[in-house]
């Protein structure tokens, strides 16, 4: 299925933007950091949309108050996501904190409940499998690196409220045009990383104005992250438009190989056999709730 597809194909393309983020943090700080993806994708996502909307000559975007609503919320609720994630991976290192953000799967399987969902007892077994992984890989060691404990819960804080975006865009989409999922997930890609880039430039030049002039300095890497930002929510939106948030994020799953082949190679990171074991219950914990 084309979704499927799309959806692996991001994988690979959001953990290049986070490494190429992470080294952004601590001049930029989180905050600066998170407005280099949505500001410098921009350019990129409104070309990718002009693409699209010339191949969708039939599409009739109905711009109504529950797309706002749901986008908004899904901007909002990524950005809090991109900054706790970062945070997590200067402090818990990148591979970990990145399948500690595969929590997003578990925590959009309690979210579905309270919204109505009855998910079934394979799919709570998932959810019951990724906790206890996420737990394995939070343990702190006998030694533990000041701040790793934050880091794994900014870990968490991110995986919850990526799952919260997740449903919202696939609302938005499903909102805009539904006839038309391709067209609808990358028009509402343009339209989330406007606010988001309006939003954090007002709110940096209040609180931090610093922040605006090394992310204005660092424009040649920024733009590398804008580029697999860009490409990669093209993806994601696309394949939420086509399936549910949650079998999405399950497909997601094959990031967290690719994010700690990167930390190895890139930041010289290594995994320890427990922490290899957490990861392989959070990732079979998220397969299975999604197929519940």
């Amino acid at each position: 299925m084309l979704w499927i597809l799309l959806t692996l194909a991001a994988a690979p393309l959001q953990v290049a933007r986070n490494a190429l983020q992470r080294g952004l943090v601590g001049d930029a700080g989180p905050w600066g950091a998170t407005l280099v993806r949505f500001l410098f994708g921009l350019p990129f996502s409104l070309a990718i949309f002009g693409v699209t909307a010339m191949l969708t000559p039939g599409a009739h975007p109905d711009f109504r108050a529950g797309f706002w609503i749901a986008v908004a919320i899904g901007a909002l609720s990524q950005v809090g996501a991109t900054a706790s994630l970062l945070v997590a991976m200067r402090r818990a290192g990148f591979g970990v904190a990145t399948a500690m953000q595969q929590s997003s799967l578990p925590f959009a399987a309690v979210f579905g409940l309270l919204a109505g969902d009855r998910p079934s007892g394979f799919a709570w077994a998932g959810v019951a499998s990724a906790t206890l992984g996420l737990v394995i890989l939070s343990w702190p060691r006998q030694v533990q690196p000041q701040g790793a404990g934050t880091g794994a819960l900014m870990g968490l804080v991110s995986g919850a409220a990526f799952a919260v975006a997740l449903n919202a865009y696939r609302e938005a989409g499903l909102a805009l045009e539904p006839a038309h999922p391709i067209y609808a997930g990358t028009a509402g890609v343009c339209v989330a990383q406007t606010l988001q880039s309006l939003g954090l430039v007002a709110f940096l030049a209040v609180r931090r104005p610093g922040a605006l002039r090394v992310v204005a300095a660092s424009w040649r890497q920024s733009l590398g992250t804008g580029v697999f930002g860009s490409a990669g929510s093209a993806c994601w939106f696309a394949a939420l438009a086509q399936a549910p948030a949650a079998a999405v994020r399950a497909v997601g799953v094959a990031e967290i190989p690719v994010a700690a082949l990167a930390g190895a190679r890139l930041f010289k990171e290594r995994m320890t056999l427990r922490q290899a074991l957490g990861a392989a219950l959070a990732a079979a914990g998220v397969v299975a709730t999604a197929l519940g």
